[in-house]
């Protein structure tokens, strides 16, 4: 019978692993920050959930809370995809914090409901740039179960931005897209 690694030993193995994955990305690594997005994504949509205001209050608390809903489901299946896929999965609030791409802000929730749509769909957008990324890197390494996922999440991003766009009057990626190129 071998002896057991000890737990502190996995722990800065996995991160030595995750760094060097994340200098060379791997599907592995953009599911990571995708993962991450989620977890960053539900803490905003409860937020919008608790806060807005304004005369659609009701049905965009609804809104949020069935996408608030939608995103810690997606969280949960995607981690274990993952881990199904023999990839460490990000469980930390510091390693959501360090792989997510979205950004939390107190003051968002003293926005109007037109600037928290706004913030939401642009949320959407960001975490479809990881998809995209993720799913090629999954065909490319013949991972077609995570491709898979990846490719159901990205048809539920596409949408809920069309939901929040049209709310807010525009179609497709109008107002994504343009000042994404201006960055």
């Amino acid at each position: 019978m071998s002896e057991l690694t000890p737990p502190a030993q996995m722990w800065a193995k996995e991160q030595t692993q995750a760094d060097q994955d994340h200098h060379t990305p791997t599907a592995g690594a953009m599911t990571g920050h995708i993962v991450a997005n989620l977890e960053v994504l539900s803490h905003k949509l409860m937020q919008a959930s608790w806060y807005v205001t304004g005369l659609n209050r009701t049905a965009l608390r609804e809104l949020f809370a069935n996408q608030l809903q939608q995103a810690q489901t997606q969280l949960f299946e995607l981690g274990q995809v993952l881990i199904d896929e023999g990839e460490m999965a990000p469980s930390t609030a510091q390693e959501f914090a360090d792989y997510s791409m979205l950004e939390e802000a107190g003051e968002l929730k003293y926005e109007t409901a037109e600037r928290i749509v706004d913030q939401l769909a642009h949320d959407y957008y960001t975490e479809n740039l990881f998809v995209t990324r993720a799913i090629k890197l999954a065909e490319k390494e013949d991972r077609p179960v995570l491709a898979g996922y990846l490719t159901t999440l990205l048809g539920s991003n596409n949408h809920n931005i069309a939901e929040l766009q049209a709310m807010l009057g525009r179609f497709g990626l109008a107002g994504l897209e343009e000042e994404d190129d201006e960055d």
